[in-house]
């Protein structure tokens, strides 16, 4: 899952990312509205994390544009104002949730995580495939209830595709939320790391459709 970060507060910015790059996100981070504006509107986010007191503008004001030009990426709203009119505002320029500072990291990441799985159309934490399951808040991954030791690169695959499951993902799209911008592969690399991908889990569980992309199966491991 790729998360743009907006925060200007550089220290909170750091070690906010750190957490969330340890929880196996992928994190881009910006200190300004403006920038901001420009990202969302070329990159394509899982999520935003968003402070509103950001050093050109009201963060409110750009979420509203965003809503405006019907840019509906989720939206978390972290900010050091405690009012409710505060996080009416929030809300209502769109905000899909709302932190307010000191927080704790845990938090932020389980109302960051709860935000993308339901906007793929997710209730619960545990995402399934036939007897594949990936725990959205702990990472982990099982198959036939047995655990499978995966690198942080093939989590990332593994849980966008599980996400997206039943729907194809192509090679472009799995680039765009996977891969930082600045080190994107070229289709030869998704390939060879699905093909890993496939010998830990079995070759049923993950389909290639040619010219189209990729999706997880609902294919059962044989006993």
């Amino acid at each position: 899952m790729k998360i743009l970060l907006v925060e200007d507060d550089q220290a909170l910015s750091t070690a906010l990312s750190e957490a969330l790059r340890d929880a196996g996100l992928l994190i881009e981070t910006s200190a300004n509205g403006s920038e901001a504006d420009f990202l969302v509107r070329t990159e394509r986010y899982d999520a935003v994390i968003l402070d509103l007191g950001l050093p050109d503008g009201d963060g409110t004001r750009w979420l509203a544009q965003w809503r405006d030009d019907a840019i509906d990426v989720p939206v978390l709203v972290l900010t050091a104002r405690e009012r409710w009119s505060d996080k009416a505002a929030g809300f209502s320029a769109g905000a899909d949730d709302y932190v307010t500072k000191p927080f704790e990291t845990a938090e932020v990441l389980f109302r960051l995580l709860a935000l993308v799985r339901r906007s793929h159309g997710h209730a619960h934490p545990v995402l399934s495939c036939g007897d594949l399951a990936y725990d959205t808040h702990t990472g982990s991954v099982t198959l036939a209830g047995r655990p499978i030791t995966l690198t942080a690169q093939e989590s990332r695959l593994l849980a966008y595709l599980m996400h997206a499951a039943p729907r194809i993902v192509s090679r472009i799209e799995l680039s765009e939320h996977v891969y930082d911008r600045d080190h994107e592969p070229d289709s030869n690399v998704i390939d060879v790391q699905i093909s890993r991908l496939r010998r830990k889990l079995g070759s049923g569980h993950i389909e290639t459709l040619r010219g189209q992309g990729y999706r997880v199966t609902a294919a059962e491991t044989a006993s």
